[in-house]
């Protein structure tokens, strides 16, 4: 989990509690106003770009947590295994993924990461899949109202005919009519059982666009690499759910 962005961290190593004003992602910590002027003075962190605590708590809840060091051997992420999809320390190389091939600098690959093609093609890909969702949210509604469209015409066709003929044919309207309240029940249960899916889907979608904007705001380059890789994750069920509900649109 990352620091505790709430206190600051130098003046809690200190055993002083004070409350952090600003968040420095390169530090991995949040700094009090005293600590916040002496770190901008200092050699080491005066190019640090920080910002306030209260834009950093617009960051989703999950980002907030992820850690920038490994926290086997707590030293900083400097390697990223393409072949295990994971960022490693200097440590991890040695020891788990020495034999690995396809190790990258890892600031090579979280330079201008808020600029990539993936993140520009999960922006797109999040659009699309809300719409998507709109799409198929629109057309069961639809649904349910060509349905009792149909129903009502039906029975007021019926109802006409039933005016020119005979008993025998009032047992048929009768059995239509239940026949047609079945279809309708069955049919409009399962696209009511639907609806909810779909909805929580919409909501689910939408709040990645937020969290991927508030990342793509705030996030240091690190936390929208990590959190790029989760939400291309959670993009899977979503757009599998999606696509069947495209192929069974009625």
């Amino acid at each position: 989990m990352a620091s505790n962005w709430t206190v600051c961290g130098v003046c809690d190593f200190r055993n002083i509690q004070k409350t952090s004003v600003v968040w420095c992602s390169e530090c991995d910590e949040g700094l009090c106003d005293e600590c916040k002027e002496h770190h901008s003075a200092v050699k080491s962190s005066r190019n640090h770009s920080v910002i306030s605590v209260t834009e950093y708590q617009k960051l989703p809840s999950n980002v907030l947590e992820i850690t920038q060091t490994c926290q086997i051997h707590n030293e900083q992420y400097q390697i990223f295994c393409k072949k295990h999809d994971c960022p490693c320390c200097r440590r991890c190389v040695i020891e788990t993924h020495n034999d690995c091939k396809d190790l990258t600098a890892i600031d090579d690959i979280i330079h201008d990461i808020k600029s990539s093609n993936a993140f520009l093609e999960l922006e797109k890909q999040l659009s699309e899949l809300l719409e998507n969702v709109k799409r198929v949210q629109n057309d069961r509604i639809k649904n349910l109202k060509d349905l009792k469209e149909e129903r009502d015409m039906i029975a007021h066709d019926i109802e006409q005919t039933r005016n020119k003929i005979n008993e025998y044919l009032d047992k048929i309207q009768d059995n239509l009519l239940k026949e047609l309240a079945f279809i309708e029940e069955n049919e409009g249960k399962k696209i009511r059982q639907l609806l909810p899916l779909i909805e929580e889907n919409e909501r689910e979608i939408m709040d990645l666009q937020v969290n991927l904007t508030n990342i793509k705001e705030h996030a240091s380059d690190l936390q929208a690499f990590l959190a790029l890789k989760q939400i291309e994750k959670n993009m899977t069920d979503k757009e599998e759910f999606i696509s069947q509900l495209l192929k069974a649109r009625t």
